[in-house]
């Protein structure tokens, strides 16, 4: 069985050393990089995962991210972000940018290799027809949370992804404002119909030529139709 193989991103050279030299011994194939610009010019979709750092030169962690996750051969590769920026608002923009973990620094190797080990085997988990919902070139896959139109990701809301996979899976059927409300908005006290309008609205214009089939039933609701 080959190795999975991870590429380590940092300017420290120690810590680069250190992480190569921890995970190896674990089972891994490891390489590293010192920069972001010097980790895109590898085979980034070769690699099982990528521990990221935030804080380098002239490219950021995030915004290597932002390119990767731009890129259809690179999106799914899993990234989990290693940095000194460890503010909640700096986790959540990493999260938001589709980092599978976000570890701060200083952190303990074993803690490191457990989350190592956690983003792998999910990444690897064999995923049922369940978690995928297509129509012709338009996909959602429930598991990773993404959407793609002709094999480009598209950028949704959580509230406009589970619109659309309610409709895309219950192909035919008309859902009424208050069902959406039950299904999409079970946290939520009070949320307007209009709201569900907005949101339907906007996912039209996302899912380019699959707008159409968004249909509205006037005094019924919403649905998918073929």
């Amino acid at each position: 069985m080959a190795k999975e193989r991870i590429l380590v991103v940092d300017d420290e050279e120690s810590l680069c050393e250190i992480l190569q030299f921890n995970l190896e011994v674990e089972g891994y194939e490891v390489d590293v990089a010192y920069s972001a610009e010097e980790a895109l010019e590898c085979d980034v979709a070769s690699y099982d995962l990528l521990l990221l750092d935030v804080m380098m030169g002239a490219m950021s962690g995030f915004r290597m991210a932002q390119e990767l996750k731009r890129n259809p051969a690179t999106a799914s590769v899993p990234i989990i972000f290693c940095t000194a920026r460890d503010s909640e608002d700096d986790t959540v923009a990493g999260l938001n940018l589709g980092a599978d973990d976000y570890i701060s620094k200083p952190f303990s190797l074993r803690e490191v290799i457990a989350r190592v080990r956690s983003v792998l085997r999910r990444s690897t988990t064999p995923k049922s027809d369940n978690d995928i919902v297509s129509y012709l070139t338009l996909s959602l896959d429930r598991r990773s949370k993404r959407c793609t139109l002709d094999g480009n990701e598209v950028q949704l809301t959580k509230k406009e992804f589970e619109i659309l996979a309610l409709l895309l899976s219950n192909r035919g059927r008309i859902f009424s404002r208050e069902e959406i409300l039950e299904r999409v908005w079970t946290d939520e006290v009070v949320v307007l119909d209009r709201t569900i309008d907005v949101n339907i609205t906007r996912l039209r214009k996302k899912i380019g030529q699959y707008g159409h089939n968004i249909t509205t039933r006037l005094g019924y609701g919403y649905g998918f139709e073929e």
